[in-house]
């Protein structure tokens, strides 16, 4: 993985998750400051960078991840491929393709910004609150998955009907359907209308 002057300074080991820093943002996703990791989530949230990546197979599938039940902020639920945030100066370009790698092992291929979108969703089950300025990523995945086990629980590509059936009766995460309905336009442009999303 490419080390930028951001990734220089961060990595996965750390530390606990109050000690990493992201970016504030104002509502025109201005940076305006920094604050640490937990610190941002706890009510009533300060608005900060975040990133959504979807992926999708050759057949149009979404790929779907199981959050790691040891993760802090809502574990085990489902969601998109990858989420989070990019580090203080880190291209949420750069910060999506980091995290994918890191987190399921592949590199995605033709990632491809699609769009951004502003949410309020706290999480019922933590408390905690995810006001977010979220940078949107669409793309493909073309090589086997090896996922870090302490981030990743399961992962399952889906068709639209297969995710309608999973999201009534599986636990996905508050800031999903949000995400998804947000870069559903770029979806289509990457999969086909025939692909139904």
């Amino acid at each position: 993985m490419p080390i930028t002057p951001a990734t220089a300074k961060h990595s996965a080991s750390n530390g606990a998750a109050d000690a990493i820093l992201l970016e504030l943002v104002d509502e025109n996703g201005v940076t305006i400051g920094t604050a640490e990791k937990l610190a941002a989530h706890q009510p009533p949230g300060q608005l900060h960078r975040a990133f959504s990546v979807f992926l999708f197979d050759e057949q149009g599938r979404l790929l779907l991840q199981q959050r790691a039940l040891g993760k802090y902020h809502s574990p085990g639920v489902w969601s998109n491929t990858c989420c989070g945030h990019p580090y203080p100066g880190e291209a949420p370009f750069a910060a999506a393709a980091r995290r994918t790698y890191e987190e399921l092992g592949v590199s995605p291929t033709l990632l491809a910004e699609a769009g951004t979108v502003r949410y309020n969703h706290p999480d019922p089950d933590s408390g905690l609150v995810e006001q977010e300025y979220n940078h949107l990523f669409v793309g493909l995945v073309q090589s086997a998955l090896r996922p870090d086990p302490e981030e990743v629980g399961e992962t399952a590509f889906v068709s639209p009907a297969e995710l309608a059936e999973r999201h009534a009766k599986d636990t996905f995460s508050a800031w999903f359907m949000t995400v998804l309905d947000a870069a559903r336009p770029a979806v289509r442009e990457l999969t086909g209308i025939a692909a139904g999303w």
